[in-house]
């Protein structure tokens, strides 16, 4: 099939079929020759994909071929149902460092490919890395060691797994194709399906802090992952969740790894953080079939957080991937040499919070990368945040800023200042659940 009449069909509105769509993976990861697509036609492709959209067949088909297109991971032997679950990004969202034990204390088998941070959001892998030695790449071998052992695994996705789809992105990241919601989908799933899992819940982000700010893009993301997870045969659910503020009362990856830390060791949290994360966690459990219904999978997980059972399952993943033995008493996190705290401008309430403005603001700090490849610090970022709802007079903090230097501290200072509306009344704060998206399995 020539790359040419691929792309004019598609171009002109037509239904790809399965034949070609494949024929298009294999162009993407195809050695330097005659069968592999330029980028100006993986480019081409992206664009009408834009333009023009897959139906759900067609992204089902799309996000099989290029799971097919790496390696798949094995899970012979575990005798426990693989779970995972994915977030779509946003400020201070930490759940996974909390998830993944908790559903490994409750009886899942937890092997958690994440991501880096991406633009103001941070990542799962750069807050795991500010723990010394803690490592993301582990071997095959150390990697089924620490399942055995912990029964969870937040690691990097290997060069292996999905290799079409660094390709399809880096392409379109540069030719504003990114945002294609049948290309985002495939993205995602690709990686999860390679991983051969028996559930997964995504976390879909809405509000001032996520890469969604509309409820109808929102909805239209969630409902694409599930149907597309469940047309490739992968259980799965979606919760939209709110990202209007900071999620917990840290941002910043040794500060995030910080407060889960705290939460683990049962000292008193962030309600919304951990509703959130039992809210995940639930329906993953109930997803896997490890319980029957919503509220028994909450009292699990629950009991798993305040135990201490979920904080030996993290402990354990963490020594087994190299980082501190006795992470709960000493996780020899590093700390930033300047701390300030945010006065608040004015009397009020806090009536709106600019999240996305604030993560800036910490890339700013150096906790985030401006460009691929940046080294990030791990040290600065934002604690004690105040959350929608809450009254401040003149002069009480609003935050603390920890920071490599006073005028990195000063700057962001301002922006915090500038981010956080304070009023003089202000209606409740968003729920933390937005809507539920459960698809029916093709």
């Amino acid at each position: 099939m020539l790359a040419a009449e691929i792309i004019a069909a598609k171009r002109d509105g037509h239904t790809l079929a399965e034949a070609q769509i494949r024929a298009f993976v294999a162009g993407l990861t195809a050695p330097e020759g005659e069968a592999r697509w330029s980028d100006a036609q993986v480019a081409a492709l992206a664009m009408a994909v834009l333009l023009r959209g897959m139906d759900r067949a067609e992204t089902v088909a799309l996000t099989q071929a290029m799971t097919d297109s790496g390696e798949r991971l094995r899970w012979a032997g575990f005798g426990r149902p693989v779970l995972d679950k994915h977030s779509t990004g946003g400020l201070g969202d930490k759940t996974s460092l909390l998830l993944a034990p908790i559903v490994a204390a409750c009886g899942g088998l937890v092997p958690m490919i994440s991501g880096r941070g991406l633009g103001h959001t941070g990542g799962t892998l750069d807050k795991l890395e500010a723990l010394p030695g803690y490592g993301v790449d582990p071997s095959p071998e150390r990697l089924h060691a620490v399942l055995r052992t912990a029964g969870c695994a937040i690691i990097g996705a290997s060069e292996r797994l999905a290799p079409a789809d660094r390709r399809l992105y880096a392409i379109r990241d540069v030719t504003a194709t990114v945002e294609s919601l049948p290309l985002i989908t495939a993205s995602i799933l690709s990686k999860k399906l390679a991983a051969w899992l028996d559930a997964l819940v995504l976390d879909v982000k809405l509000g001032s802090g996520a890469f969604m700010r509309d409820a109808a893009a929102a909805q239209a993301l969630a409902t694409s992952l599930v149907d597309t997870a469940r047309g490739a045969g992968l259980a799965a659910a979606a919760l939209v969740t709110d990202m209007n503020q900071v999620l917990g009362r840290s941002a910043g990856n040794a500060l995030e790894v910080a407060e889960c830390l705290a939460l683990l060791r049962g000292e008193p949290g962030d309600a919304r953080l951990v509703e959130v994360t039992l809210g995940l966690a639930a329906r993953l459990l109930v997803l896997g079939g490890l319980q029957a219904d919503e509220p028994a999978a909450l009292a699990a997980a629950r009991r798993a957080l305040a135990s201490g059972a979920a904080a030996e399952r993290f402990a354990a993943m963490v020594a087994g991937l190299g980082g501190p033995g006795d992470v709960l008493k000493n996780a020899r996190l590093a700390s930033a040499p300047v701390i300030a705290e945010v006065p608040a401008p004015r009397d009020g309430v806090v009536a709106a919070i600019d999240a996305r403005a604030l993560g800036y603001a910490i890339v700013e700090l150096g906790g985030g990368r401006r460009r691929g490849g940046d080294a990030i610090d791990p040290r600065v970022g934002l604690d004690e945040m105040v959350a929608l709802g809450e009254t401040r007079r003149a002069g009480e903090p609003l935050a603390r800023v920890h920071a490599a230097d006073e005028a990195g501290a000063a700057r962001a200072v301002a922006a915090v200042q500038a981010a956080v509306t304070l009023a003089d009344s202000a209606p409740p704060p968003p729920p933390w659940l937005h809507q539920r998206i459960d698809g029916d399995m093709a």
